[in-house]
């Protein structure tokens, strides 16, 4: 991968991560510990992502990867938990909604948005691409000062 298209890529990560932390932020998304998930996860991969970036290495590569895919994973209990919270919402307001009627009023709610924690998923997605036969990895150690560090 180029230089060029792994720095567009870290772009993209930063802007990403970076509007998802201040739209949780702003909804107080933090009311609980596993509404803190996205959050405390967005703060870890900030700091593994700038030791890549400034001092790269196979294992800052590695432990950002790690964390990449800690994305992925909350983002898919994320909009696991979304979705349960409205499946439970439309039943308290219509006990007798069942099957499709259902799904599709729980997966249409605005609030909280049932497939909003696929944000994370992408973040995840567009992390590990970063990572992709990174020159860190590929030379199993730290890259030289005459290195470029993309």
């Amino acid at each position: 991968m180029s230089d060029t298209a792994r720095r567009f890529l870290l772009g993209i990560f930063v802007l990403g991560i970076s509007g998802v932390n201040a739209e949780l932020l702003l909804l107080d998304h933090h009311e609980d510990l596993s509404q803190l998930i996205p959050l405390v996860l967005s703060a870890i991969a900030v700091v593994s992502m700038t030791v890549v970036v400034v001092r790269p290495s196979g294992p800052a590569v590695r432990a950002f990867q790690a964390v990449m895919a800690l994305f992925l994973l909350s983002g898919m209990v994320g909009s696991g938990l979304h979705f349960k919270a409205n499946i439970e919402f439309q039943l308290e307001m219509d006990p007798a909604l069942r099957g499709m009627a259902l799904f599709q009023k729980a997966i249409r709610a605005k609030a909280p948005p049932a497939l909003a924690p696929g944000t994370m998923i992408q973040l995840g997605l567009i992390g590990l691409a970063y990572t992709l036969r990174h020159p860190a990895i590929r030379r199993g150690g730290s890259l030289d000062s005459s290195e470029e560090k993309p």
